[in-house]
């Protein structure tokens, strides 16, 4: 089953021009939607292996105020100009 993780831009400019507190992260699969702040990525047998934070409060030095954070190997490919 295929799942994935939308960051919503407009919710987080309201938060953050308007002083909401409005979702940001949709998790979506084939059955459903699910809203959020913070999702999880577990394994087969419910261990975390990463997970994507809003943070409005405590932005990274960079300015990001959402992103994914796990402890995995990550690979990076370059980007292909063509």
């Amino acid at each position: 089953m295929k799942t994935r993780v939308h960051v919503n831009q407009h919710n987080i400019r309201s938060n953050h021009k308007n002083g909401l507190d409005l979702p940001v992260l949709t998790v979506k699969d084939y059955k459903q939607n699910r809203k959020g702040n913070v999702a999880l990525v577990v394994d087969d047998e419910g261990n975390e292996v990463g997970r994507f934070i809003y943070s409005p409060e405590k932005p990274l030095p960079c300015g990001a105020r959402v992103w994914f954070e796990t402890d995995l190997n990550v690979q990076v490919f370059p980007h292909d100009s063509e």
